[in-house]
């Protein structure tokens, strides 16, 4: 009994397949049309689309400032936790994307100076889209009018974002030099924007750093990707040399006051020397070796001051970390989105709607005829039984 069941299934699955293919065929017009519509879109799409570009950067952090503190950092940039204790002043690489995603960063980038085609002057980012330089395409406009009707619709009448004022003044007591950041309506849509514009990668095996920046022309594009790099690496050594600048800082203040008082007791000194030329009382030799005394005491604390103004310039030096450019930036020659495979894609999704509006409609006409059958059953088996 078994033995007849399975070459029956198999030939129902054969018979299932061969009308499968053969409802295909009967409804070839039917995947034709469909395919045509999509082409054409396709080509709408492709035609239309705007041409983008991507520069991508290696870096290396070449952290050299503590022996055991790079080592750690090194250590976590590859995902391994050596246990060692890091200073404040350390930045692990692990940290860079969240600068690279940070509203500062992203705000000096977008009012940065670019070179465009359209513009005869460089222009930032935020002015040429702002101010209409940046045109959408044709599909763009469909697309907007069509699949993101409502999105526009409820746009409208949704309540309009005003734009933030920073009152006058402050706190009693407050620093007036410590303000949020004021963000406009625009500036946070391009902000939104930025977040697929540049992007940063961080390879925890291999121990380096990718920069992905995109752009609509290649120029601009090359250009960002300078910027974005530059301004990381500013970011990360400010933070790196915060702790060491405010070191040299203050040495050099407290260097500048020493030097003042020492220069002033040297002063004394060779007027009373010149003074008592010829003939010095005791008072003059008193008082001369009463300045003579401060001045030593002076030019030791100058002396010393000296040598710590030099150690805290070789800390910041020491503290500064170097990256090494594995690859440079390069102004690139071939876009990054292809209209070949825009059209493809595009043919490909037509032939997958054309055959299943084909299949589609086959199952849901058995599906209904099952359906008219069962009911048909139904009302003889309840004649059957009222009879």
């Amino acid at each position: 009994m078994e033995n007849n069941v399975a070459p029956q299934q198999t030939e129902e699955e054969g018979i299932d397949i061969m009308a499968l293919l053969r409802n295909l065929w009967d409804g070839r017009k039917t995947v034709l049309i469909c395919l045509g519509i999509f082409v054409a879109l396709g080509l709408t799409a492709a035609l239309t689309m705007k041409r983008a570009y991507t520069v991508k950067t290696i870096m290396v952090p070449q952290i050299n400032s503590r022996q055991n503190s790079s080592l750690g950092s090194l250590a976590a940039l590859a995902g391994i936790d050596l246990g060692m204790q890091t200073t404040a002043s350390d930045l692990s690489p692990l940290v860079y994307p969240e600068i690279v995603s940070s509203v500062p960063y992203r705000l000096q980038l977008m009012h940065t100076p670019l070179h465009y085609k359209k513009v005869d002057h460089p222009i930032s980012m935020f002015d040429y889209i702002v101010g209409g330089y940046d045109k959408p395409s044709v599909f763009a406009y469909i697309k907007r009018y069509t699949i993101g009707l409502p999105g526009l619709i409820i746009s409208q009448f949704a309540p309009k974002p005003q734009e933030i004022v920073l009152p006058k003044g402050g706190p009693a007591g407050a620093d007036t030099t410590d303000k949020p950041i004021v963000i406009t309506v625009n500036e946070q849509k391009m902000l939104e924007v930025f977040g697929k514009i540049v992007t940063l990668d961080v390879n925890k095996k291999e121990g380096y750093l990718t920069l992905i920046v995109n752009g609509t022309e290649p120029i601009q594009t090359a250009e960002l990707a300078l910027k974005a790099q530059k301004l990381l690496q500013d970011e990360v050594t400010r933070h790196r040399i915060e702790k060491s600048e405010r070191e040299l800082m203050y040495i050099e203040a407290r260097y500048q006051e020493v030097k003042k008082e020492n220069d002033m007791y040297q002063e004394q000194l060779a007027i009373i020397k010149d003074r008592t030329k010829s003939v010095m009382s005791s008072r003059d030799e008193i008082e001369k070796d009463r300045i003579q005394a401060k001045y030593n005491v002076s030019n030791a604390i100058f002396n010393e001051m000296a040598k710590q103004l030099e150690q805290a310039k070789m800390q910041v030096k020491r503290d500064t970390p170097a990256y090494a450019i594995i690859q440079p930036v390069t102004i690139p020659m071939k876009p990054s989105n292809s209209r070949a495979k825009t059209l493809i894609v595009w043919t490909f999704f037509g032939f997958i709607v054309g055959c299943g509006i084909v299949l589609g409609k086959g199952y849901w006409k058995n599906l209904k005829n099952k359906f008219n059958a069962n009911v048909n059953d139904n009302l003889n088996n309840n004649d059957n039984a009222k009879a």
